[in-house]
């Protein structure tokens, strides 16, 4: 059953099989003892074109899993606030760096070795780079470790990524295209992209704190701190657009603007429509992985080579920045910095649009950015045992006793 073409039940009958298929799987997996973002990854794969294939993707599911991270974000930001990022910059600039540079020079060595193009070579090294924080942020906020010191530095160290990984791709573009790189414009680019994110980082906190309550006079009712978050959230995703990163951004630092001014009742809101809007984004992920792609034996090799390549790499690149903070600190950093999701498969995509790199390589890149993302939560997850929320087990336990 394929949903094509447009219909009164299109619209209900799309979310049910992916809502429904993703919360089965994820509530199947944490039966289990497994993280429940990983089943609703594999929901994705299930119900999608290449395996059940009952949804194809389209643009109202991308539409929703955009939205879907841009709330987890969101809702991440509001549990953070910028004061405690700004204690961890130095350690999370030195992890970005690193895990930009490692995986960046891992990935075009493995290219060059198997033939391919110097071109084809940096662009999976771009891929490599990116980060894909909403993964890891679930996790994080799931189980309750957002105020766990190494939680901060991966949250901070992500946002720096964000940046360092825009540029690199305006880099490898620029390499493919023709006219080569405009070195005036990446410099215009970095420029606005930092200094956007550090005026927000800075200065939203403070001006919220100011602004917010002399509105909230004049204008309180009905649910209006949660109508003004909103307006914030998706004002921040758009400058963030405009100044040249993620509009997950803008939603991550709109979030931590506001943290220390709204109540308790906006973050209830948040996590509602968090919990509503995820399982497209995590769904979706699994949608685009196609198994058939990676026939020929030398591209699977290459995609099992490029994929482990791609986790030892952003794990031994990201922890090397907090070596000085002892192992499980950096086991939880680098762990966390893992997933590429749906980053990486951009990447690729923009290669094979430049027709620069192969439909081979980029289905290596895209098996790549969704196994790193299936593997990276139960990483997590282990690194943190025994932080966070107890188990339910031991809640359990808490009651009886």
């Amino acid at each position: 059953m394929t949903l094509v073409a447009p219909s009164p039940l299109a619209l209900p009958l799309s979310m049910l099989i992916v809502f429904g298929s993703a919360k089965l799987l994820a509530a199947l997996f944490e039966r289990f003892g497994q993280p429940g973002i990983v089943g609703q990854i594999v929901a994705g794969v299930l119900i999608g074109p290449h395996v059940l294939n009952w949804i194809q993707p389209n643009e109202l599911l991308h539409a929703l899993a955009e939205l879907g991270v841009i709330f987890l974000l969101f809702r991440v930001g509001l549990e953070v606030k910028s004061s405690e990022l700004f204690q961890v910059g130095g350690t999370a600039l030195a992890v970005a760096v690193l895990g930009v540079i490692v995986p960046f020079i891992s990935g075009w060595l493995i290219l060059r070795a198997f033939g391919k193009s110097t071109v084809e070579s940096v662009f999976v090294g771009a891929a490599l780079v990116a980060t894909s924080v909403g993964i890891t942020a679930q996790v994080l906020a799931a189980k309750g470790l957002l105020e766990e010191r190494a939680s901060k530095i991966i949250l901070a160290a992500a946002v720096i990524d964000d940046v360092l990984g825009l540029l690199a791709l305006a880099l490898v573009t620029g390499l493919a295209e023709e006219g080569g790189i405009n070195w005036t414009a990446l410099g215009t680019t970095a420029a606005v992209a930092v200094g956007f994110t550090l005026l927000v980082a800075t200065y939203g906190s403070r001006a919220a704190k100011k602004v917010v309550p002399r509105i909230e006079k004049r204008f309180a009712v009905g649910e209006f701190q949660f109508d003004l978050a909103l307006t914030v959230l998706f004002a921040l995703s758009v400058l963030a657009v405009k100044a040249g990163v993620a509009a997950i951004i803008g939603a991550f630092l709109g979030g931590m603007a506001m943290a220390e001014t709204v109540n308790e009742r906006v973050h209830i809101l948040a996590h509602g429509v968090a919990e509503f809007l995820l399982p497209f984004f995590l769904t979706g992920i699994g949608l685009n992985l196609d198994f058939r792609l990676l026939g020929q034996e030398e591209t699977l090799w290459l995609a099992v080579i490029i994929t482990v390549v791609a986790i030892v790499s952003k794990l031994i690149g990201a922890a090397l920045g907090v070596v000085h903070y002892g192992f499980r600190d950096m086991l939880r950093v680098g762990c966390g910095m893992i997933p590429r999701g749906e980053v990486g498969m951009v990447v690729a995509q923009i290669g094979l649009a430049l027709h620069v790199i192969e439909s081979s390589v980029y289905a290596v890149v895209v098996f790549m950015a969704v196994v790193t993302t299936i593997v990276a939560p139960p990483l997590l997850s282990l690194s943190y045992r025994g932080t966070g929320y107890p188990s339910p087990e031991a809640e359990e336990q808490l009651r009886i006793g």
